[in-house]
């Protein structure tokens, strides 16, 4: 059998040809369905998407319970999210396109969920019989093979016409979606969608998505040193008197501004009741501040060294901190102190997750277990654990009684 892959049917064609594209889908799809053999295979990357439809259980005739988020809910989720930035942008790039009286621009976060969407009147009034609306979960576990949520099980742009949707009520639509990521950290941020009636399909429309995206996350880029920018200038002002001390950094953990201070570009996330080792300064407690946090030591001491004790012959153990102040006791689980024990004989060298492994389990087999135990034990005691490999961190004098 020839493959639908070696079709190339986002190049121009008359409508006659794509309703004929649309009628061959529809036989490959019944027949995929129904367990018949098609006449031609589909896509791999539909094929694909179907078997994990079919995996699940999902109904093609489309009577899958709809998932929609609560106005509140929706509200949050866009208020934590960077697309907001970026939304109106998008907007006035895509509706602006020749052919935008004919589809809808949809933006939904990495968990399928529709934050936007904006568009032709007509399309809009379709998608809504669908479900196909602000509030709802287009993931595929929830609705069948659909460009946003196969952009995201295949983390990669996804483009579906007619019949490739797995829901029947989806034929009359084409989908176009591409993912959109973080590109300080590269996080998956969700995806940009643009749907419209099957038929109308231009051959451009993938591309146009994709470099709207490109576009987007250039724009982010430069918002995100914008927002440093203005955040250094502010605190730099602020600090000036003082000679303690600090760390400024964003919302995320970069780093805005410095002084007295040895950091990366980057601590991990500041939370206020947690306290962050930040060598040169010791173990700080953030305090938020508008756009993002400050970090300085609560007593300034001359010597700003750490030091830990882990005590195992303690019911139950703990791990004594010192930073110049009253030292602070941390009980431990017998995992926790056997990770820490293991760290503290690794010296400054520090000791990698396979060997870690093999330390806890006998084998380097479990490298998913310990990198997680690892990282909720830097949630409990801070930032005085270092990774790759895990040893403590500078700054941090550690020993075993």
């Amino acid at each position: 059998m020839v493959s639908a892959d070696d079709r190339t049917y986002t190049r121009h064609m008359p409508q006659p040809d794509l309703a004929h594209l649309a009628r061959d889908l529809t036989r490959i799809h019944d027949a995929v369905i129904t367990g018949a053999s098609p006449p031609e295979q589909p896509r791999a990357l539909v094929a694909r998407s179907w078997d994990r439809m079919l995996r699940l259980g999902l109904d093609p005739a489309g009577s899958n319970r709809r998932i929609f988020a609560a106005e509140a809910d929706v509200e949050s989720r866009r208020h934590r999210s960077k697309l907001r930035l970026i939304v109106e942008e998008l907007k006035s790039v895509l509706l602006r396109m020749p052919d935008a009286g004919s589809f809808i621009l949809v933006v939904a976060d990495a968990e399928g969920v529709i934050l936007w969407r904006d568009g032709a009147t007509a399309a809009r009034r379709q998608a809504d019989s669908l479900g196909f609306v602000e509030g709802a979960h287009w993931s595929e576990s929830r609705v069948g093979t659909n460009a946003i949520g196969t952009a995201l099980a295949e983390e990669a742009a996804v483009q579906l016409f007619s019949a490739e949707h797995f829901e029947t009520s989806q034929h009359p639509w084409y989908c176009s979606a591409v993912p959109i990521h973080d590109p300080i950290d590269g996080s998956l941020l969700g995806v940009v969608d643009i749907s419209g009636p099957a038929l109308t399909l231009h051959p451009a429309v993938q591309s146009l998505v994709t470099t709207a995206v490109h576009l987007a996350q250039a724009r982010l880029s430069l918002i995100q040193q914008e927002q440093l920018s203005s955040l250094r200038n502010r605190m730099s002002t602020v600090l000036s008197g003082s000679h303690g001390p600090a760390l400024v950094v964003d919302d995320d953990g970069w780093v805005a501004y410095q002084q007295g201070v040895r950091s990366r570009d980057r601590i991990e996330v500041p939370a206020p009741d947690r306290t962050i080792l930040i060598p040169g300064a010791g173990l700080c407690l953030p305090e938020k501040i508008t756009g993002g946090w400050l970090l300085r030591p609560a007593d300034t001491v001359d010597d700003a060294q750490v030091s830990v004790t882990l005590r195992q012959t303690s019911q139950p153990a703990v791990l004594e901190i010192n930073s110049g102040g009253d030292p602070l006791t941390v009980p431990l689980t017998p995992r926790r102190a056997q990770i820490l024990a293991a760290i503290t004989s690794a010296g400054p060298s520090g000791i990698s997750a396979a060997d870690l492994s093999r330390t806890l389990y006998g084998d380097a087999e479990h490298l998913v277990t310990v990198r997680a135990e690892v990282s909720r034990l830097r949630r409990s005691i801070g930032a005085l654990l270092a990774t790759q490999p895990y040893r403590w961190a500078e700054g941090v004098s550690a020993r075993r009684v």
